[in-house]
């Protein structure tokens, strides 16, 4: 067969054709460098301010290895295009450079693992729009788990566990603020923004400069210790020796409650932020029970300084000044007890306690937020009241009775309503012994 001879390619021709070769060799060499999709040596999404995140499961499992396509606009309006692929958790994140606009989300079917059922009319697309939050969260579910019924004793069983939980963790808390009443006879309305500045330290500890949780948390709780060191040396102590009364120092509490929360606010804004950690797996085996390793951590931390904390309280030199301190300030001091002195440790002591609550706090939430405190302010209140005012082990007493019925409330009404039933339940047993459980001339032991 003959061939058709081509004709001589002009010198000019060439050029460009090299031209072209170099360039697409060029093109091929930046991709190898580059690697992957959403990879390259530039901006990655993980550099951008916003963030497209969410989950991918199917049958209520996780489902890992899938695709997550986001597309859309950037500020400039050039087309943006980002994928993922999902975790172990089935979990997924994007960054993406601006809010602004509409984000077209996709679960890349072909991606899907072998095995994995779609159902009929599952949309593989979502939409989402940035509000006044840097973070927008869609989920794509693919079947729902097959419904499991649930005995009414092992719910009262599971709930126990988690209301015991929560009664340690408001132990801590509770137990300072008795400490401060017992021996000054101040209601502090502060004591909730105590709970929330030891949560906000180790936020700043991990995420600010870096550190191990197991690091930030004690220092955290030093960082507390010293705030309430500092609040009775700066106020508590000059207003007390001014004279100042009970209802004239509770009123104090209050503008200085309300001054630290929204310092707070302007620091850190009105999201909510999460420690490390602070999503578990759930521990397997315990049946009905659902409990995180963060929740046993929980429970031990709590149990082991309550228990240095009555330890203290009843064998050690400082600890016995405290209590007759708070049984009879004036005995104390004819027998030579540092009144001013004791006082100034009760509230380090309380401050303390109260920023591992807040610590302990933000995991059982979950999360940080300048209010965070004030929300369980009234539920400290109502354990220290029900276990008997100025009593440190019916503040211990208390908060478990009320971290139980937060808990076990749920049973008969909505969630929604179970810090309101634990207060009627105290009010209905202060009307039949008003002093509290424990309650009695002794304050503190």
């Amino acid at each position: 067969m003959a061939h058709a001879r081509t004709a001589p390619v002009p010198r000019l021709h060439r050029r460009v054709v090299a031209a072209l070769a170099f360039l697409a060799a060029a093109a091929a060499g930046v991709g190898i460098l580059a690697g992957p999709a959403g990879s390259s040596w530039a901006a990655t999404s993980a550099d951008y301010p916003y963030t497209l995140k969410g989950n991918v499961r199917a049958a209520g499992e996780s489902v890992p290895d899938a695709t997550v396509r986001v597309t859309g606009q950037d500020e400039e309006g050039a087309a943006f295009e980002e994928e993922a692929t999902t975790d172990k958790n089935g979990a997924w994140s994007v960054g993406v450079p601006t809010k602004d606009g509409t984000w077209t989300i996709e679960l890349v079917e072909s991606s899907l693992p072998s095995g994995v059922a779609v159902p009929d009319g599952f949309s593989f697309t979502q939409e989402a729009t940035f509000g006044a939050t840097s973070t927008v969260t869609r989920n794509f579910t693919l079947g729902a788990a097959e419904r499991q019924t649930v005995g009414f004793w092992d719910q009262f069983l599971s709930r126990a566990v988690n209301g015991l939980n929560f009664g340690l963790m408001l132990a801590l808390a509770a137990i300072g603020l008795s400490l401060v009443f017992g021996t000054t006879g101040l209601s502090n309305f502060a004591h909730g923004e105590m709970v929330t500045f030891g949560a906000l330290m180790a936020l700043l500890f991990t995420t600010g400069f870096g550190l191990s949780i197991w690091v930030a948390i004690p220092i955290a709780v030093i960082a507390s210790a010293g705030l309430g060191l500092a609040m009775d040396a700066g106020l508590w102590r000059p207003l007390r020796r001014k004279g100042l009364g009970t209802v004239q120092l509770m009123i104090v509490s209050i503008g200085l409650s309300l001054a630290l929360r929204y310092v707070y606010q302007m620091f850190v804004g009105g999201r909510t932020e999460q420690l490390p950690g602070a999503v578990a797996e759930v521990i397997p085996g315990l049946g009905p029970i659902r409990l995180t390793v963060t929740d046993l951590i929980s429970m031990g931390v709590s149990i082991v300084v309550i228990v240095a904390f009555a330890w203290w309280l009843m064998r050690t030199r400082i600890g016995r000044a405290t209590r007759a301190v708070s049984d009879n300030p004036s005995l104390a001091a004819a027998s030579g007890i540092d009144v001013d002195g004791v006082v100034r440790v009760v509230w380090v002591v309380a401050a303390a306690l109260a920023g591992l609550s807040g610590v302990l706090w933000a995991y059982f939430r979950p999360g940080i937020k300048w209010d965070m405190g004030t929300s369980i302010l009234l539920l400290i209140f109502a354990a220290v009241t029900l276990g008997g005012l100025g009593t440190a082990f019916g503040a211990l007493v208390g908060s478990i009775i009320v971290g139980l019925l937060v808990e076990l409330s749920t049973l008969w009404i909505p969630s929604d309503l179970k810090y309101v039933g634990a207060l009627v339940v105290l009010i209905v047993i202060l009307l039949f012994r008003p002093q509290g459980i424990l309650g009695r001339r002794e304050r503190i032991g």
